[in-house]
């Protein structure tokens, strides 16, 4: 049997013989790449090696541990394999072939270096680097025997075998190669990323240097100079040159570490041209293997030589950077980030920032000129632009102080119902008529709509959204001043020392963000009395139950007895409550479109966590009439009359705010399946990769689309449009989420332009603090008493909540009434925007735990896992590190 492979005759199918480095390293020779000479001892040696001593069944009895086995079993376990390993005898004809293979790298006593090169290594699912040992400067035959025993035995080491047991990987499903390579007496060394790590560009290559060899790079034991070039063109983007102390150089058996002299520390390791050179065999050797790659190599005489090339794991989704300048649109106007823009945490999709600016600025002028007569505001008077791809509300300086001297005419007109607002306007009006406009469009299904028709279908929905929105927002003012009014009369007035505090006179009411709640409780409810159906959905993976729900087909395994009383139910949950709105930016999926979040809250409550809402509300309710009972007993006619007037005035009013602030969203599932129908024509035309870009395409391109025919039922698959008549140019789909990943990470400026004179004129009035905040306490504004101690868990959006932990603080940017369901599973809530009125105050409050809302910065400064001090009465976050929960 042949047990040695040269690099050069190593394919990409020989992974089972020759493990991940010793493929790569083949196709680096293949692709003509500088590599040094060398071969590949196989995994039969390995097999025939184990056979000869009888290790097999021995490894497999002492590798068989749990993924959750201490630290020490496992170092325990591995000494004992490793003890098997030095005991045993390489087989003859093995070492006759190693040694042959090694006396062709020169002189008999020619430096190598031994690496492992395992079956399960260096793949692009998994990175096993740095699980197993490397063997550098090995001279001689004897030593090299010796260095290939001790690197089959690093298999088993016991980091090695705790990733395996993470992974998944069964001990029997490996097997070592051993990669030996002739040494580089290397002047320069270091490694390569053809993407960079740390944003996630594809077009930039990240390269770290030192002196001396490599191995003080790859192990971190040295500080490098760290260069940016770009892809495309070999230019340095960035550098750092850094203060290089030490370097590894060779000793007389293995490396050692020495100084740097003293000249050479502050000294650039690679010059532009070299690192243009290096960069080049980068993209290279990407292009060759297909995917990004991490690349170790050396330079000696001043030539470069590759070492190896494994695929880069976990790469981040390109990512442009964060902007740092906020320049507005249109320089005589003012800018604020409130109002529906709460309901816009995130950059805007180029669709709907499009879209929608227009649309608010329609319903804005409507509603105004309803309310106190024509041209009150003008047009280009207010919009929605974006600003580093966030909403903001714009006003015309001009328009300002016009509509500021019209302020209590309008005030009055609303306050009278005018223009369809108020809870009168939205019962009989704005909701009846939202309703109307989908029922008309649902009755064209959507499959038959021409692509101008969707396109229509889009705007009408989304404009009829807007404008319900407007009512709503006349709603929400109602409420507040009830909550108020009602507050500052009962602290003052009536409030004695130990009676609670006035949110206890507001609580245990429903609402449709806690209808969903009991919903979903009683659907787990209903779940754990049918035999074998609660198992069966908390053994299933939620992303395959949120695929089988959309599909109608049961998972895999499943009774289809037990799916078709399933499955219905949850279906009739989301008719009804699917279409509350996370972000009211369409390209965020509603529940009706990805039922995930939903499912894991049915889990929750499967697993016996989480308070019975019913019961809840009931004793919140109980409580609440029974401290009003007491309240009225002892006041007189005049102050119980003003109480009672007040407190049933906000009692009608706060549950009526959620109510409509829930069905925001009701148009939502109906527009995104036309835009997917028509990101699906588009795809079936060439235009797009995927039906999801319709949402990154501007307005006018796929108005464009839609113009050429290349939207409509059947259109033709893959139309040759060329030049400046494409809608779309190729890579703007990419170039356009890398720019939106950028702006995500940007903390938004309430007010634009940023000035003294706007932030002590509005900044009180906007629903987030200062975002000048340092220091480890964070103000916000108290919306729910009580203090809570435990672990922040920061969210995102809907993408993010299968990472919520029963116990944990809820931090994110907004909460609408889509995020209820996540309340159950809070200790508290903490956001950047809101205020003692939001929903996630109300929220909070019914459920009993501390809320602090507007801080401006919580998902900036606070990370997962943070252990956190929520104060709902003070109104602070601060982050401290207690022992253990504590709650007050």
């Amino acid at each position: 049997m042949t047990y040695i492979s040269d690099f050069g005759d190593v394919g990409p199918g020989d992974v089972a013989a020759a493990g991940g480095k010793g493929v790569g390293l083949g196709g680096l020779v293949q692709a003509g790449l500088p590599v040094p000479p060398g071969f590949v001892l196989t995994t039969a040696a390995y097999a025939e090696f184990m056979e000869a001593n009888h290790l097999g069944a021995g490894i497999h009895e002492l590798a068989a541990l749990s993924p959750l086995a201490a630290p020490q079993d496992y170092e325990d376990a591995s000494k004992r394999i490793r003890a098997l390993f030095t005991h045993g005898t390489m087989p003859a004809a093995i070492a006759a072939e190693l040694a042959g293979a090694y006396g062709l790298l020169g002189n008999g006593d020619t430096a190598v270096a031994v690496r492992s090169s395992a079956t399960a290594e260096d793949l692009t699912s998994a990175s096993f680097a740095g699980q197993q040992d490397t063997y550098l400067n090995v001279r001689g035959t004897e030593a090299l025997t010796a260095a290939v025993t001790n690197c089959w035995a690093s298999l088993w080491t016991a980091r090695a075998m705790a990733y395996r047991a993470r992974e998944g990987i069964v001990p029997d499903a490996v097997r070592l190669a051993v990669v030996v390579q002739q040494m580089v007496d290397a002047e320069a060394a270091g490694v390569m990323f053809t993407a960079n790590p740390a944003n996630g560009r594809r077009d930039q290559i990240v390269i770290s240097a030192a002196w001396g060899l490599g191995e003080s790079v790859v192990s971190g034991t040295v500080t490098t100079d760290d260069l940016v070039v770009e892809a495309g063109t070999s230019r340095v983007l960035s550098r750092r040159t850094a203060d290089k102390e030490v370097m590894t150089v060779y000793a007389d058996h293995g490396t050692r570490e020495q100084p740097v002299p003293a000249g050479r520390r502050r000294q650039r390791v690679l010059d532009d041209q070299a690192a243009a050179e290096l960069a080049r065999h980068g993209s290279r050797i990407a292009e060759h293997f297909g995917a990004p790659q991490d690349i170790e190599w050396a330079r000696a005489g001043g030539k470069f030589f590759i070492l190896q090339s494994r695929p880069i794991t976990a790469l981040p989704e390109p990512t442009a950077d964060a902007p740092d300048t906020w320049t507005v649109p249109y320089p005589k106007g003012l800018y604020f980030r409130a109002s529906i823009v709460e309901q816009l945490p995130d950059p805007l999709s180029p669709l709907f920032a499009d879209l929608i600016d227009g649309s608010v600025s329609r319903s804005l002028r409507a509603l105004m000129a309803d309310a106190i007569g024509k041209n009150a505001i003008r047009e280009n008077d207010v919009g929605l632009p974006t600003v580093n791809g966030y909403a903001y509300y714009y006003y015309r300086t001009s328009a300002m102080w016009r509509m500021t001297a019209k302020s209590l005419t309008a005030v009055r007109s609303l306050a009278r119902g005018k223009a369809h607002m108020g809870v009168a306007g939205w019962r009989d009006f704005s909701h009846p008529r939202y309703e109307q406009v989908i029922k008309d469009w649902q009755a064209r299904p959507v499959r038959e709509l021409s692509g101008a028709e969707l396109l229509e279908g889009v705007q009408s929905l989304l404009d009829a959204g807007t404008v319900y929105y407007t009512a709503v927002q006349s709603i929400i003012p109602l409420a507040a001043t009830s909550e108020i009014s009602f507050r500052m009369y009962y602290d003052r007035l009536v409030r004695r020392t130990g009676d609670p505090a006035a949110q206890t006179f507001l609580l245990g009411y429903d609402s449709e963000p806690i209808r969903a709640e009991k919903s979903l409780y009683d659907l787990a409810a209903w779940a754990r009395d049918v035999p074998g159906l609660a198992r069966i959905i908390l053994d299933e993976p939620t992303a395959a139950l949120a695929e089988s729900q959309r599909t109608g087909i049961p998972p895999a395994g499943m009774d289809p007895a037990l799916w078709q009383q399933w499955h219905p139910r949850f279906q009739e949950h989301l008719g009804r409550f699917g279409h509350a709105v996370y972000n009211l930016d369409f390209i965020t999926p509603v529940p009706a479109d990805d039922p995930a979040p939903l499912l894991e809250t049915v889990k929750f409550y499967l697993r016996g966590q989480g308070n019975d809402p019913h019961e809840r509300q009931r004793l919140s309710a109980a409580q609440r009439e029974a401290q009003t009972s007491r309240t009225i007993a002892r006041l007189g006619p005049n102050r119980r009359a003003a109480f009672l007037r007040l407190l049933r005035w906000a009692q009608r009013a706060a549950p009526i705010r959620e109510d409509a602030l829930a069905d925001v969203g009701l148009a939502w599932p109906l527009l995104r399946r036309m835009l997917f129908e028509l990101g699906q024509r588009l795809v079936d035309s060439g235009v797009i990769a995927e039906p999801a870009d319709v949402f990154w395409l501007r307005h006018r391109e796929l108005r464009s689309a839609v113009e050429f025919g290349l939207a409509g039922p059947g259109a033709p698959a893959t139309v040759a449009i060329t030049g400046a008549d494409r809608p779309v140019r190729a890579g703007a789909v990419e170039e356009r989420k890398m720019l939106w990943r950028g702006q995500a990470k940007a903390a938004a400026p309430q007010l634009l332009p940023e000035n003294r004179w706007m932030e002590r004129a509005f900044g009180s009035m906007m629903p987030a603090a200062s975002q000048d905040q340092s220091g480890d306490v964070i103000k916000g504004v108290g919306a729910s008493s009580g203090r809570v101690t435990a672990p922040a868990r920061v969210l995102n959006g809907p993408g993010d909540f299968d990472r919520m932990v029963p116990g944990d603080v809820l931090v994110a940017r907004i909460t609408t009434p889509a995020w209820t369901s996540l309340f159950a599973m809070a200790s508290a809530v903490v956001t950047d925007v809101g205020g003692p009125l939001s929903h996630s105050s109300i929220v909070a409050r019914e459920y009993g735990i501390p809320a602090v809302l507007g801080t401006g910065v919580a998902t900036q400064r606070l990370t997962s896992g943070q252990r956190i001090r929520v104060d709902g009465d003070a109104g602070t976050v601060t982050i401290e590190h207690p022992a253990g929960t504590q709650r007050a």
